[in-house]
């Protein structure tokens, strides 16, 4: 007979993918309730599922076989792709002269990011740039505030 129709994996290859995908969608979801909690378009499901579909990609790639190569085209591709998701988020006010929806897309952009780092084990990577996003979306907004 030939090929199986599906790659069973160990448990243990089984484990480390679904930490890896529970992590990236946790990692999308902090930055999500961030966004979601002060009514911005792009919110909490929104940013999981990027976040998990991003660290799908890799995480797929990767237990398929794919080379460094390989694995650096599914990351462009990543972040070509989801830059269309982003571009919906944005919208241009003709009656205000003003754009809004910039810092929405830029949080799904950089959440694919958080997914892909996640998806390629470098776990430290991710936590922290979702570190430095949670405190760039809530700490220089009162900075803003203030100025």
């Amino acid at each position: 007979m030939g090929e199986p129709a599906f790659f069973v994996p160990s448990l243990a290859e089984a484990w480390v993918v679904t930490v890896r995908l529970l992590v990236a969608a946790c990692l999308g979801g902090a930055l999500g309730f961030e966004r979601e909690r002060t009514g911005k378009p792009a919110g909490l499901r929104t940013h999981m599922l990027v976040a998990l579909g991003s660290a799908l990609f890799v995480v797929s790639a990767r237990h398929v076989g794919a080379t460094a190569a390989d694995l650096t085209r599914v990351v462009q591709g990543v972040a070509t792709g989801i830059g269309f998701v982003g571009a919906g988020a944005i919208l241009k006010s003709p009656e205000e002269h003003r754009v809004q929806g910039l810092t929405s897309a830029a949080s799904v952009w950089l959440t694919a990011a958080i997914g892909l780092g996640v998806g390629t084990g470098a776990l430290w990577v991710p936590v922290l740039g979702a570190a430095l996003a949670l405190a760039i979306l809530s700490l220089v907004r009162r900075i803003e505030g203030r100025v």
